[in-house]
C-alpha cells in the first residue's frame, strides 16, 4: 500500500533550500553554517495562497528540518483568540532553547492572567500560569500539581488580607448609609432613590475593580517573591511603569495585608487595561508583544552574536484569524519604530489564506524563483508593512506532477500526468491526493492490469476508500453546510439560475437567499474577491469542475429532485424562458442531459436559416459554450463521444443529412475535448478543422468565419487552450 506521511513539498525549494537558510543562518538539510542576507533589520515573510497551496505544508516541513538544530517554535494562530495566548504559545516553544527565559514578559503574562477573578476563567488562567513556570524552568513536575500549588499559594494571600479587607467594606457601608440619608434630607424622595441607585452602581463597580485589583496584585506578588530576585526583578518593574504613567488607581500601596514588592504599578495597570478591552487591550497587547521581541533580543549572549549563532525561527501558520493578524501588525510595528537602535533576531515565517492584507500597501512582493539569490529587500520608509516580504505560493508543473507519480509500481498511462495537471491546474493538496490515489490503484491492480485512463482520475478512492473528489473538497471548502449547498448549486450558469435551482431543490438555511449565502462563502474562503451575477458561483475551475463531479456522483436518480436529469432539466426550462439570449444555456443543459440529438438539431436550424456573419460568430459561440456541458453519469449514460466524432456510429444518423451528421460529429469531438482529463489526440483535433472546413463550404456567407475556425481551433484543441472566435 502506498503512503505518504511526511510527503517530499514540490517547486518549494526557493523557500526552503535559500531564504530560509540566509535568514536563519543554517543550511536546510545539511550541517552547515550559511551567510545571514540581513544582518540586523530582519524581514517578515509571508507566504499567501488559496486553500490547499501548500502554505501549511511549508511550515511543517520547516518544523521537521530545524527543530533540534536552533530556537523554534510552530503556532497555528487560528487555534488561538488572543494575542496573549500566542504569546503563551511561543514562550512555551522557544524558552527551553534560549539562555533567557523571558524575565520581561512573564510577569506581563502573569499579571493579564491574574486578571480573571471568576470560575472557569479563572481556572483556565491558572493552568496557562503554570504552563508558562514550566515552560521557563521555574517550576518543575506534573501541570495539574504546579497549578494547584499556585492557587492554593495566591489564595493564601488574599486570605490573609480578608479581615482588613471586611473592615475597609464596613467603614464603605457606614458612608453609603450617611448618603442616603443625606439625600432624604434634601427633600425629594426621587431623588434619594436616584441618588442611592447611582451610589450603588458606582460602588458596585469599583468594587468589582478593586477586587480584581487585589487578586492581579496577589498573583504579581507571589510570582516577584518566588520566582524573581528584588534586585534583579526592579528593572523589570520599572519597564512596565515607564510605560504607564501613575494614577490614583494604580499607585495606590498594596492592598492590605498582601505585603510583596512596591513598583509593581505598571504591571496592574497592564492587566487593567487588557481586560478593559477595545483600544485599552490594544496598548496592553502591544506592550507585551515589545516585552517579547526585548527578550527574545536579549536573550542572544554577546558570544553567540559574534559567533553567528543560528537565529531562533518562528513558524505562524493562518494569520488571516483576528489574532494571527493582530500579532504580526504588532511585530511590524515593533520594527518600524523610528530610530531603533537594536533589532530583534527573530526570524518570522507566517501564512495567511488568500492575497496579503489590503493595507499592505508597501509590502515587497517577490515570486518563488525570485528568492534563490536575494530578497531583494531593505526596509524603505516607516510603514509598519515596509518590513514584510509577501511570496504567494504558486501552482506545480507538469515536470513536478511527473516527480509525483514516479514511484508507480507499475507503467502508467503516457498522458496521464498531463490530463492530472490540467485537472488540477497545478493545485498542490489536489495533486497530491489525486497522485497518492493513482499509486495505491497501480500497487492494487498489479502490473499485468491495463493501465488508468485519464478520464477515470476523478473516479478513483483515496487509501481509506473514500472519493477523491470528496476528500479535496472537504479540505478546500472546511463548512459541511456549504459544500453541500454549492454541490448542486455550481450546475447553475449565473447567480439567477443558481437561486432558480435552490428555490427548486428546497434549500433552507437561516442566512439570507441560498445561492447569495454560497457566494459570500466562497469570498470569505478567499476563492474569490466577488462573484459576478452573470457567471458561475465557483469561479475557480478546479473548485467548480469538482462541484460538479460531486453533483453526478451523488445524483439521487430520475425520480428525485437532486437527479441530474432533473436538475439539468429544470435549468433548460429556467433559460428557455429566459429568451434568445438563453439559448446556449438550454442547449448546454440539454447536453449534459445526454440530449445530443436536440441540441444537434437546433444547431443545425440555425445554420441553414441565418445568414449574415455576425449570426455566423453567434453560431460558433453557441456551439463552443454548449461543448462544455458536464458529462451525465456513468450509470445514465455510454460515453461514446470520441468514436461518435471519428465517425465510427454514423450509420445511426442514416435518417438525417450529410450537414446534420457533421455537426453531430463536430458537437461529439468539442464536447469530447472539453474534458480536462480527454486526451487531445491529434487525429481528433484535425478532425474539428475538417468538419468546420465542410461546413464552410456548404454555407452561403460563412465562409470565411467557419474557415478561419477551422485553422485555428484544431491547435487551441491540442493545447487545452479556450478556441478563439475568428474576427469579422
Amino acid at each position: 500500500m502506498h503512503t505518504s506521511e511526511t510527503p517530499r513539498l514540490y517547486a518549494r525549494d526557493p523557500l526552503l533550500h535559500h531564504l530560509l537558510p540566509r535568514l536563519t543562518g543554517l543550511a536546510y538539510a545539511e550541517r552547515a553554517r550559511v551567510p545571514w542576507e540581513h544582518d540586523k533589520d530582519l524581514p517578515l515573510v509571508l507566504l499567501t495562497g488559496r486553500h490547499g497551496m501548500g502554505r501549511t505544508a511549508v511550515l511543517a516541513t520547516l518544523e521537521r528540518h530545524y527543530t533540534g538544530r536552533l530556537p523554534l517554535a510552530r503556532v497555528d494562530t487560528a487555534a488561538q483568540g488572543l494575542v496573549v495566548e500566542l504569546l503563551e504559545e511561543l514562550v512555551c516553544s522557544l524558552a527551553p532553547d534560549l539562555s533567557r527565559r523571558f524575565p520581561l514578559l512573564l510577569p506581563g503574562l502573569v499579571a493579564v492572567y491574574g486578571g480573571y477573578a471568576d470560575g472557569a476563567e479563572r481556572d483556565r488562567a491558572t493552568a496557562r500560569i503554570a504552563r508558562l513556570l514550566l515552560a521557563c524552568r521555574l517550576e518543575s513536575g506534573p501541570e495539574p500539581g504546579v497549578a494547584q500549588t499556585w492557587e492554593t499559594r495566591v489564595r493564601a494571600r488574599l486570605a490573609g488580607a480578608g479581615a482588613a479587607a471586611g473592615a475597609g467594606a464596613e467603614a464603605g457601608a457606614g458612608a453609603a448609609g450617611a448618603g442616603a440619608g443625606g439625600a432624604t434630607g434634601a427633600g425629594t424622595e426621587a431623588g434619594a432613590g436616584a441618588g442611592t441607585e447611582a451610589r450603588a452602581g458606582a460602588g458596585a463597580e469599583a468594587g468589582a475593580r478593586g477586587g480584581s485589583h487585589a487578586v492581579v496584585h496577589a498573583v504579581l506578588a507571589e510570582y516577584f517573591e518566588r520566582y524573581a530576585r528584588a534586585r534583579s526583578s526592579a528593572p523589570l518593574r520599572q519597564w512596565y511603569q515607564d510605560r504607564y504613567a501613575e494614577t490614583p488607581e494604580t499607585s495606590a500601596a498594596a492592598p492590605d495585608g498582601q505585603g510583596g514588592p512596591r513598583g509593581l504599578e505598571g504591571l496592574l495597570r497592564l492587566a487593567d487595561w487588557f481586560h478593559r478591552g477595545g483600544d485599552y487591550r490594544h496598548a496592553a497587547e502591544q506592550t507585551l508583544v515589545h516585552a517579547f521581541l526585548e527578550d527574545v533580543a536579549a536573550a542572544r549572549t554577546r558570544w553567540q552574536r559574534l559567533n553567528r549563532d543560528p537565529r531562533p525561527l518562528a513558524l505562524l501558520d493562518n494569520t488571516h484569524s483576528p489574532a494571527g493578524a493582530r500579532l504580526l501588525d504588532l511585530v511590524l510595528e515593533y520594527r518600524a519604530r523610528p530610530g531603533a537602535a537594536h533589532h530583534d533576531p527573530l526570524v518570522v515565517v507566517a501564512t495567511r489564506l488568500g492575497d496579503a492584507p489590503p493595507d499592505a500597501t508597501e509590502a515587497l512582493h517577490r515570486d518563488l524563483p525570485d528568492l534563490v539569490t536575494t530578497t531583494g529587500w531593505r526596509r524603505a520608509g516607516h510603514a509598519p508593512s515596509a518590513g514584510l516580504v509577501v511570496v504567494e505560493l504558486t501552482p506545480l508543473s507538469r515536470d513536478d506532477v511527473l516527480l509525483m507519480l514516479d514511484a508507480a509500481s507499475a507503467p502508467l498511462h503516457p498522458y496521464l500526468a498531463s490530463a492530472l495537471h490540467t485537472l488540477t491546474g497545478g493545485h498542490p493538496l489536489a495533486g497530491r491526493v489525486l497522485c497518492d490515489a493513482v499509486l495505491e490503484h497501480a500497487s492494487r491492480a498489479g502490473p499485468a492490469a491495463a493501465p488508468l485512463a485519464p478520464r477515470d482520475l476523478l473516479d478513483l478512492t483515496t487509501g481509506d476508500g473514500r472519493p477523491v473528489s470528496e476528500a479535496i473538497l472537504e479540505r478546500l471548502l472546511p463548512s459541511p453546510h456549504q459544500r453541500a449547498r454549492l454541490v448542486p448549486l455550481s450546475l447553475a450558469r449565473d447567480s439567477t439560475a443558481a437561486q432558480a435551482l435552490a428555490a427548486h431543490l428546497r434549500l433552507e438555511g437561516p442566512e439570507q437567499l441560498p445561492a447569495n449565502a454560497a457566494a459570500d462563502y466562497l469570498e470569505a474562503e478567499h476563492w474569490q474577491r466577488d462573484t459576478p451575477q452573470d457567471r458561475p458561483l465557483a469561479a475557480d475551475p478546479l473548485l467548480h469542475t469538482l462541484l460538479v463531479h460531486e453533483a453526478r456522483r451523488t445524483s439521487r436518480g430520475t425520480g428525485s429532485r437532486r437527479g441530474w436529469q432533473e436538475m439539468h432539466g429544470f435549468l433548460r426550462r429556467h433559460h428557455t424562458t429566459r429568451g434568445e439570449d438563453s439559448e446556449a444555456d438550454a442547449l448546454r443543459h440539454t447536453l449534459a442531459a445526454g440530449d445530443a440529438k436536440t441540441v444537434v438539431a437546433a444547431l443545425s436550424e440555425e445554420f441553414q436559416a441565418e445568414q449574415d456573419r455576425l449570426s455566423a460568430l453567434r453560431w460558433l459561440t453557441c456551439l463552443r459554450y454548449a461543448a462544455t456541458a458536464p458529462a451525465p453519469p456513468a450509470a445514465d449514460w455510454d460515453d461514446e463521444r470520441a468514436a461518435m466524432a471519428a465517425g465510427a456510429h454514423d450509420d445511426r444518423y442514416r435518417d438525417i443529412d450529410e450537414i446534420d451528421r457533421c455537426i453531430n460529429r463536430l458537437l461529439h469531438g468539442l464536447w469530447y475535448l472539453s474534458d480536462a482529463t480527454a486526451e487531445p489526440e491529434a487525429d481528433l483535433c484535425d478532425d474539428i478543422g475538417a468538419e468546420l472546413a465542410f461546413l464552410s463550404l456548404r454555407h452561403r456567407t460563412w465562409r470565411a468565419v467557419l474557415g478561419q475556425a477551422a485553422r485555428t481551433w484544431p491547435a487551441a484543441a491540442r493545447d487545452k487552450r479556450p478556441l478563439p472566435l475568428p474576427e469579422l
